[in-house]
């Protein structure tokens, strides 16, 4: 098996991590994918709720799993200045729970990220989401040096507006969006880097430890743009 330090070097993105107290973000490998796929197997909402625009999470145990896998794999290397998604296994007390995801376009530029996220129904009405998101706000923030974060919920979905509310976002209005073949009402909210600075101290207690960032050096490093024909040569 390749030594983990080779895949650093090559892949810098793959040493975050992000933790306070028990709880820990942390790059998706194999190992975590296939338990995090068979979690969302067993069910991340309601049947006959849909939290996502795009509903994964119908089917069998087996077809959301597969649905888990097939993301992840195909969005693994979409770490770039031009766009990045960057997906997080959240860990608790070690445990593998859920995703946590970051999202941006034109990073060097706008420096606008975007959240989202899943827990497994076991780990539901724990406050692990509200506190999963106060880490994906420091990786962006401290970690990234983000203008803003972005999240949205859409209005059905109680514990996720919920979650943007008690993080302390402002609402930044409503669109429509189509949700298996309806127009449902899609809640946004935005966090302004000085909205985050005035409610950071309020985070750290919340999460009751310091936040800790590793391998943030060379993700920043990976998503510098590169200079206009430093790639010259190479294909």
């Amino acid at each position: 098996m390749p030594h983990p330090d080779i895949l650093t070097r090559l892949w810098p993105a793959s040493a975050v991590r992000v933790s306070a107290g028990d709880l820990e973000l942390r790059w998706i490998d194999d190992d975590l994918l296939l338990e995090l796929a068979d979690l969302a197997g067993r069910g991340i909402h309601d049947p006959e709720a849909m939290p996502f625009e795009h509903p994964w999470s119908r089917g069998s145990a087996d077809e959301i799993a597969r649905s888990v896998l097939a993301y992840q794999w195909g969005i693994r290397n979409r770490i770039s200045p031009e766009a990045f998604v960057l997906e997080l296994a959240v860990l608790h007390g070690g445990v593998p729970v859920g995703i946590q995801g970051l999202t941006a376009q034109d990073w060097p530029v706008l420096r606008s990220v975007t959240t989202g996220s899943w827990l497994g129904r076991a780990h539901q009405g724990r406050g692990i989401g509200t506190r999963m998101r106060m880490l994906a706000l420091h990786l962006a923030f401290e970690g990234l040096d983000a203008r803003e974060a972005m999240s949205g919920a859409f209005v059905d979905n109680g514990a996720s507006n919920a979650v943007s509310k008690r993080v302390g976002y402002d609402r930044d209005g409503a669109f429509h969006v189509a949700r298996e073949g309806a127009a449902v009402v899609h809640n946004r909210y935005v966090m302004s880097r000085e909205r985050w600075e005035s409610v950071r101290s309020d985070h750290t207690e919340r999460l009751g430890a310091a936040v800790e960032l590793h391998g943030i050096e060379g993700l920043r490093a990976q998503l510098e743009p590169v200079p206009p024909g430093a790639g010259a040569g190479q294909h």
